[in-house]
């Protein structure tokens, strides 16, 4: 039973934010999308986000956030930083200091612009790389924050928290959107749709969870 509310979804056209917006659009009557040019490594990623919002009858905002990449300098923002994992405790280089800060409060302020009072996002403590702003305590704490920087009640929710990717394709699955978001999401730090390059951080770890998944299926 669909809630008559309005809903607003983080949205890059990745895995995990086009299935948080399936997971919207099947929770709330109206649902729009946001979607943040913070100068990514790939333009792609705009115009990916952009295809589906359409296909899918879906508003789509999007926020110029280029000063990011100024402040915050990582390998998703830079194409002369190599993409590579942490060593020794150190975060991967593609880790984008107060990227989920912003993105959220922006998307919050939107939201309060459009009258919605539920803000989606893909962020997984599960499967996130380190990356402290993917936290379950940051995602609440900063939901407080917002709360009461405009004296509104704001819920932040995180279908993705406590998945890990074999969970998250399960849930595509359930959501009948698993061979959409196969082939038709971007989620490889080079840039290539669907399965990917096979290689970078982010491709291998959606394979091994797809990879387990299928072969859990199967049996």
């Amino acid at each position: 039973m669909k809630k008559n509310e309005k809903a607003i979804v983080v949205f890059s056209g990745g895995q995990d934010s086009t299935t948080c917006l399936f997971w919207a659009l099947q929770k709330y009557d109206h649902v729009e999308a946001v979607t943040f040019n913070y100068n990514q490594r790939h333009n792609d990623e705009i115009n990916v986000a952009t295809e589906i919002a359409k296909e899918l009858e879906v508003k789509h905002h999007i926020l110029d956030m280029s000063l990011l990449s100024q402040l915050a300098p990582s390998a998703l923002t830079r194409d002369d930083i190599e993409v590579k994992e942490g060593e020794n405790g150190d975060l991967p280089s593609t880790f984008v200091p107060g990227r989920n800060l912003l993105f959220l409060s922006f998307a919050t302020i939107l939201a309060n612009q459009i009258g919605a009072k539920h803000i989606i996002t893909g962020v997984c403590e599960t499967d996130f790389s380190g990356y402290p702003d993917c936290r379950d305590v940051f995602i609440k704490s900063l939901n407080v924050s917002l709360n009461l920087s405009m004296d509104d009640q704001f819920v932040i929710h995180t279908p993705l928290m406590w998945l890990d990717k074999k969970e998250t394709w399960e849930l595509a699955d359930q959501l009948d959107c698993f061979q959409y978001i196969r082939g038709k999401t971007l989620t490889c730090y080079h840039g290539i749709r669907g399965d990917g390059c096979g290689e970078c951080p982010s491709c291998i770890l959606r394979k091994k969870g797809l990879d387990a998944y299928l072969k859990e299926f199967s049996n």
